[in-house]
């Protein structure tokens, strides 16, 4: 682990699976609470100079950039060991984190005079908070690592980093290769599991948690940041619609519907989750996606022809087993895929199910995996109705040949964001967020800045 600048190792130890193999492949350090705590209080030591030099801040996430970029294949290959996407996947996986890096460094943070008179100057200014707790999911490890990292550490907080235990590894190493350019304390990495969340999430030091998982988690982040008023943004789940208009060309758009749907092998929280298809288009569609699913070739990530790796763990491959499985068994139709592959790891045919309706945990619930349902509808404010009525809020889309029309449909979705004719456009630049239980606050641009920061007024009476 990295914890004030130097390399620790733990007493105790867990297994890391390559969920290509099912097997183990590395074993990771289990932090224990007092390493916990050197970590917190390095950070916290560390936190007075790093928020005072602006310029060294700057300068450190360009160094830090620089070595992701450097380095993008050696931990790109740790990546596709502990989660499973295809090594190109994982390594621009990398160079997108330095991508991030780059972006914030450049980022101003601006103050704001909003009086200046005779009598007295009064400016407005963004302050650090502190030390700020990361904790991040497996599906992408280091990129939403960088989301949080970038913009805090730019805002001069310090921070303590939490990766999932499904895919430690590549964060240890993010750590590792950043201790040169980052001065102790700066960002400190450990590793465990549950109870190591819960340490963090309680812990005294942190003014600041940054979470993205699932929403049962991040109900039980918030409560436990509640006692001590500490600030929370939540990145949660989702269960994006994407609605085709009856103008759509279902072979013009199969492709990049496919792909916003089983991108990283559908483990991606704004990814496609269910696509509702007019009566008249509604085979087509299907046919169309289907064919899509039928071509995708699935394997081991270390593969150069794989385009789509195995689910990252055993719980999500039995929860997305047990989804299509229970569709199937109510009336659904697999028009492509349907089951497991018949190999070690974790690998799942990409599936396409047709005849299945709102009220299907498929549909009503996240699957995150490579399952997509498609359903039919008939009334397009029925469609949009449907698509909102859920818990999540995360994204989604409308598709259509008439662009304008398309717009106006998707100002209806009740989403973070909404996407016309295309799905999972994401740059540093653009606020990133949901709305209901996907999640509170906002990550990525100015917005995910200022979620790092305090508003400090500057009074100065000229009299």
């Amino acid at each position: 682990m990295t914890i004030g600048g130097a390399a620790v190792r733990a007493t105790g130890t867990f297994g890391v699976i390559n969920p290509a193999t099912g097997e183990v492949a590395e074993r990771a350090p289990d932090a224990s609470r007092d390493q916990l705590d050197a970590a917190m209080t390095a950070a916290r030591a560390a936190y007075p100079a790093w928020r005072r030099d602006e310029a060294a801040r700057r300068e450190a996430l360009l160094a830090a950039a620089d070595l992701l970029f450097a380095r993008s294949e050696e931990i790109g290959r740790i990546l596709t060991l502990e989660q499973g996407k295809p090594l190109t996947d994982a390594t621009m996986e990398v160079v997108g984190a330095g991508v991030w890096l780059k972006y914030f460094a450049g980022l101003e943070l601006p103050g704001e005079v909003i009086r200046d008179d005779a009598d007295a100057r009064v400016e407005v200014v963004r302050r650090p908070m502190g030390v700020v707790a990361a904790i991040t999911p497996w599906n992408y490890p280091l990129l939403l690592a960088v989301w949080k990292l970038a913009p805090a550490l730019l805002a001069g907080n310090t921070v303590v980093l939490k990766p999932s235990p499904f895919t430690p590894l590549s964060s240890l190493k993010l750590g590792e290769v950043l201790r040169g350019v980052l001065p102790p304390g700066v960002l400190n990495v450990v590793t465990g599991g549950d109870r190591l969340g819960a340490w963090m999430t309680a812990h005294e030091v942190p003014r600041k948690i940054s979470f993205t998982g699932s929403v049962a988690t991040g109900k039980r982040v918030a409560a436990a940041a509640a006692p001590d008023l500490k600030r929370v943004t939540l990145e949660l789940g989702g269960n994006d619609p994407a609605i085709l208009l009856d103008d759509v060309d279902p072979g013009a758009v199969a492709a990049r519907l496919f792909g916003g749907a089983f991108q990283n092998n559908g483990q991606v929280c704004s990814a496609i989750k269910r696509v509702y298809a007019p009566e008249a288009l509604y085979g087509d569609v299907v046919d169309a996606l289907a064919e899509q699913a039928r071509a995708a070739r699935v394997g081991d990530g270390m593969r150069e022809d794989v385009q789509y790796g195995p689910i990252n763990n055993r719980p999500q491959y039995e929860r997305v087993g047990e989804l299509v499985a229970e569709a199937v068994a109510g009336g659904a139709r697999a028009a492509a895929g349907g089951g497991p592959i018949d190999r070690p790891g974790y690998f799942f045919e990409p599936t396409i199910l047709a005849d299945v309706a709102d009220g299907a945990r498929i549909v009503d619930e996240e699957q995150f995996g490579p399952a997509l349902p498609v359903i039919k509808y008939t009334d397009l404010d029925e469609a949009l109705a449907r698509a909102n009525g859920t818990h999540f809020g995360l994204s989604g889309s409308v598709w259509g040949t008439d662009a304008d029309r398309a717009a106006e449909v998707a100002a209806e979705l009740e989403c973070g964001t909404a996407w016309v004719n295309t799905h999972l456009a994401l740059s540093p630049s653009q606020p990133f967020g949901g709305i209901k239980w996907s999640g509170v606050g906002v990550e990525n641009g100015t917005w995910g800045l200022y979620g790092f920061t305090e508003i400090q007024v500057i009074h100065r009476s000229k009299t």
